[in-house]
């Protein structure tokens, strides 16, 4: 047991772990695709469950919103429940004309203005990136269920609500795809401890053209993500 995970010792935490923001989410991800599913924490009511993947022992559990969150989670995952590897699959907004809703992205690095990295004392500017051998993983399943992915940089922001006008025209002018808020604490957990971590996300919003995904296609329809996460998962 963790501050916040209180794992049942009738299921464990599996080794590879997918994380949702949202815990209903996580949720949805266990009664829909794991078998034999149990939930191992609900402190907070931010869910764990684990549960078999076509045979192979997989467990889902929340992260929350923001790095400050994530941090928490995937630390707690690392260094006190076993874990190996981390999958986040969440949400994104995109600033590129050639990426849609319902697209997937996947973070190759995480740009971020957070001080998350402040945690690990380093002497310069840290550039957290995914996991190589988790990138092949992806590569393989999205060869073989013809799911596709785009990749590249991406940036986690701390403020959801920016009010500086066209913050985002910025990073776009870097080449960067898109936001989210938890990438780039789950990279820089995973480095310092030596474990795997990538983060997938659906496309929920276009800042180009303010097209937006409903709340219920956050929730739950965001499927072709799921089944990437998990078709890794299990390599």
């Amino acid at each position: 047991m963790s501050l916040h995970i209180a794992v049942d010792n009738k299921a464990p935490v599996a080794k590879t772990v997918l994380m949702p923001g949202d815990p209903l989410r996580a949720q949805y991800i266990a009664e829909t695709f794991l078998e034999d599913a149990v939930c191992y924490s609900s402190i907070r009511n931010m869910y764990g469950f684990t549960g078999t993947y076509k045979g192979v022992p997989v467990s889902v559990q929340g992260s929350g919103m923001g790095m400050p969150s994530m941090g928490i989670y995937s630390w707690e995952l690392y260094t006190q429940h076993g874990v190996e590897n981390i999958i986040r699959i969440g949400t994104a907004g995109t600033f590129l004309p050639d990426i849609h809703l319902g697209d997937i992205m996947v973070g190759l690095a995480a740009s971020t203005d957070s001080n998350y990295q402040h945690a690990f004392d380093v002497p310069g500017q840290y550039s957290p990136s995914a996991s190589y051998e988790l990138l092949t993983k992806v590569q393989a399943a999205s060869a073989e269920t013809g799911i596709g992915f785009k990749a590249g940089n991406i940036v986690s922001c701390d403020v959801f609500y920016e009010t500086v006008p066209d913050w985002w025209k910025r990073w776009a002018k870097m080449g960067v795809m898109g936001v989210e808020m938890e990438a780039a604490a789950l990279y820089m957990n995973a480095a310092y401890t030596g474990k795997n971590a990538l983060a997938m996300m659906t496309v929920s919003d276009e800042f180009l053209t303010g097209n937006k995904s409903s709340v219920e296609d956050r929730e739950r329809n965001f499927t072709d993500m799921m089944k990437l996460a998990l078709e890794a998962a299990i390599r």
